[in-house]
């Protein structure tokens, strides 16, 4: 069982910023940091496209709405980078059956991405987008810093990541109120554009007066 504290942290992360999860321990077990990483993730290509992928999310993670378009986007994604990710660390080391470990790195992935997409749509409801940026900013930062820590006493950055997904959880019940406004505005926007555009074709369909 002691790779369950790296498989949990990774999941943790992966729900936040899978392609930097895959982009940092494919670095770690390429350089010879840990033995930990298995050899799919240290492949070249699977680095370049991580790499890549990490900045379009950089970018996008930082753009207010864009960012909750791309969190719906990696509703799926992100929770199976986490049990893909967990299942190939669990069959590395070979302490932990690869399915459970699966299921240990998708549903944490799954419930740390519910924290941020759910964080998001509470910030996006605020007009500036400096908020944007600096929450996004404090994510890649806190991504790459656990990660890193978990190398060196994954037990200890496990106990951290636990503790930062009960404190999102919690927040995000407190900040219901202000999503359940964010979604109604939406809502209703996209009804004021079809209105919009029925009256537009209503207009176009109305024959000219005569002259």
């Amino acid at each position: 069982m002691s790779v369950l504290p790296l498989v949990f942290t990774s999941g943790w992360a992966s729900g936040i910023n899978a392609y930097a999860v895959v982009l940092l321990l494919g670095v770690f077990g390429a350089t010879g940091l840990t033995d930990e990483v298995p050899a799919s993730l240290q492949r070249t290509d699977v680095l370049i496209v991580a790499g890549v992928l990490f900045l379009c999310e950089a970018v996008a993670d930082k753009i207010p709405y864009v960012d909750s378009v791309w969190d719906a986007a990696h509703t799926v994604i992100r929770p199976v980078a986490g049990a893909v990710v967990g299942a190939l660390l669990a069959g590395q080391s070979g302490s932990l059956p690869d399915i459970a470990a699966g299921a240990v790195g998708g549903s944490t992935a799954l419930a740390s991405h519910f924290v941020k997409a759910g964080t998001r749509m509470a910030v996006n409801t605020s007009p500036e987008p400096f908020s944007n940026i600096a929450l996004s900013t404090a994510e890649d930062l806190g991504v790459a810093g656990i990660v890193t820590f978990a190398m060196f006493n994954p037990q200890a950055a496990a106990v951290i990541a636990a503790v930062l997904l009960a404190a999102g959880l919690t927040v995000l019940v407190f900040l219901w109120t202000r999503i359940r406004r964010f979604l109604r505005r939406r809502a209703q926007r996209r009804e004021e554009r079809r209105l919009a555009a029925e009256e537009r074709e209503a207009a176009a369909r109305t024959p000219a007066p005569p002259r």
